[in-house]
């Protein structure tokens, strides 16, 4: 008989990705910051959000890089978060404020808008980063 132990070897089970708990904890806390009217909170949780979807998108080989990815995300959320805050009464007030936030959907465009200008930022770093880096092996 032969050995048939090769064969019958277990395939290697998937590993489990942490992406998709990033995205439900990005969620979480920027509804604790809008709740708490705490800017950075609410900020940090969107930008775990989309951190997280351009993980998932570079992870299961949709794309190469996140960066495009992220630069994306982030530029559909100054649009939207900006779209929010415009049209919901927010605005530059003339009193020395920098900006006025009259409701809690101003301030959820905001905190998007804020987060993609963050994202954005990060997204031009992460891409500058990756084209200085020597190569390695050359």
């Amino acid at each position: 008989m032969a050995d048939e132990s090769h064969e019958t070897a277990t395939p290697p089970r998937p590993k489990a990705s942490v992406w998709p708990m990033l995205i439900a904890f990005g969620v979480a806390i920027s509804e604790v910051g809008v709740l708490f009217a705490v800017l950075p909170l609410s900020v940090f949780g969107i930008l775990l959000l989309i951190g997280g979807i351009a993980g998932i998108v570079t992870e299961t080989g949709y794309v190469d890089q996140p960066w495009p990815t992220l630069g994306g995300l982030a530029v559909v959320f100054v649009a939207v978060g900006g779209a929010l805050f415009a049209t919901n009464g927010g605005g530059i007030m003339q009193n020395g404020d920098l900006i006025g936030v009259p409701n809690g959907i101003a301030y959820r465009g905001v905190s998007i808008a804020v987060a993609g200008v963050l994202g954005l930022l990060l997204s031009v770093y992460g891409r500058l980063r990756l084209e200085i880096q020597p190569t390695h092996g050359g």
